[in-house]
């Protein structure tokens, strides 16, 4: 952080009492930091203390009436090596989505040539609107970086989600953004990961043996090259941590389409690497079902193609990868899987017994992609396959 130049805008909502914290977190680290106010935010925290805290005059109107000068927004968003909005409220949020430019905070905005963060607050009611969702993705799409607001109690005295991420945690987020790379940075990266599990019974569930550990290892991986992960997991131990991750956990099949379906058109591609069970049982018993006789005969019903939806779906401007594990004939299955889901290319597991596969820490990988061109990768560590799978992304993207 040391001499990164850090834009601060602050809105009108009661969270912004915490920017001081935020500015003292960033100036012990050696930042830079300027800062913006909404007229709003004055109610909330003093200018003074952010001019103080902050060692630079504070922006507040286009014009400081007392000595005639002119806050250039302009200049401001050159100056900026990241402009971050804490706290973002609805109104604030609602204003950017549609280009409106009512104050400098704004006007700003649309002139900053650098990457804009911004950490939502707000009431939760107001949070889980539709119109503050559509405005989320609206943002997003426009490369805006969103820090999920997180769960807590609020103003209004009411406990749920809304509460802006706490100072060290924009802090934290900052942090990494400034120092992983640049190539794909702002970009929406959509990542599955882990099995399904498709309820039996209660107690019971057909599953496979898949740990998730492949698609945490491409989440991360994309995260420390700048993009900004939506991973859907289904269940597993695993655990990440990094602020440009945001982690959905599912169960079933139906559960992670129905995520997927909801985020995939705000996405600039994805790498789908769950393994998801192909069948479901067609009826769940409500009780667990008793060893009665010698025989149980379980009727199955297919799960919805997650992967070929998406391929269905895929805009000109999205890239998209899948994963093919098969025992025999991998490359053949393989090229026709990337064929018939409509994929910018595929990873094809390579079966070693012992060496790859669910629950191995390591694989052996080919990459396929739609012009033919065949990549085969020695046996490595999953991180480093990872790292394969990324730089070929960032390769077909360009």
């Amino acid at each position: 952080m040391h001499n990164k130049r850090i834009l601060l805008g602050i809105t009108g909502g009661i969270a912004a009492y915490k920017i001081a914290f935020l500015i003292r977190l960033l100036k012990k680290e050696g930042a830079e930091v300027k800062c913006i106010m909404t007229p709003a935010s004055c109610d909330f925290i003093s200018p003074l203390v952010v001019s103080t805290l902050s060692d630079n005059p504070v922006g507040i109107e286009f014009w400081n009436k007392a000595d005639g000068t002119w806050n250039n927004h302009v200049e401001y968003g050159l100056w900026a090596d990241v402009f971050v909005i804490a706290p973002a409220t609805a109104n604030s949020i609602s204003k950017m989505a549609s280009g409106a430019c009512d104050n400098l905070l704004l006007a700003t905005y649309l002139s900053n040539k650098s990457k804009t963060i911004i950490a939502p607050a707000m009431d939760l009611d107001m949070y889980v609107h539709p119109t503050t969702k559509r405005n989320l993705i609206q943002l997003e799409e426009d490369g805006v970086q969103i820090i999920p607001a997180e769960s807590g109690f609020l103003a209004s005295g009411l406990e749920g989600q809304g509460r802006m991420a706490e100072p060290e945690t924009i802090f934290n987020y900052l942090k990494i953004a400034l120092s992983s790379s640049e190539e794909l940075c702002c970009k929406n990266i959509l990542v599955t990961a882990g099995p399904t599990y498709e309820a039996i019974d209660p107690v019971r569930f057909i599953g496979n043996h898949s740990t998730g550990k492949m698609g945490y290892e491409i989440a991360l991986a994309l995260a420390n090259k700048g993009a900004i992960v939506h991973l859907i997991s289904g269940p597993t131990n695993l655990t990440i941590e990094h602020p440009l991750i945001e982690l959905t956990k599912v169960t079933n099949a139906q559960e992670m389409f129905e995520v997927v379906q909801n985020k995939w058109e705000a996405m600039d591609g994805g790498i789908f690497s769950a393994a998801v069970a192909d069948y479901r049982p067609k009826t769940v018993a409500t009780e667990k079902i008793k060893k009665s006789s010698d025989d149980l005969t379980i009727e199955l019903v297919k799960n919805p193609d997650i992967l070929k939806w998406a391929g269905e779906n895929k805009k000109s401007n999205q890239l998209l990868a899948g994963f093919a594990l098969e025992t025999t004939n991998s490359l053949e299955y393989g090229a026709a899987k990337l064929q018939q889901k409509n994929l910018d290319f595929i990873v094809i597991n390579e079966p070693l017994a012992g060496k790859t596969g669910f629950g191995s820490e390591t694989n052996q990988i080919l990459l396929l992609d739609n012009c033919n061109n065949l990549t085969k990768f020695e046996l490595k560590s999953k991180s480093q396959v990872a790292d394969d799978i990324v730089d070929y992304y960032i390769k077909l993207s360009k």
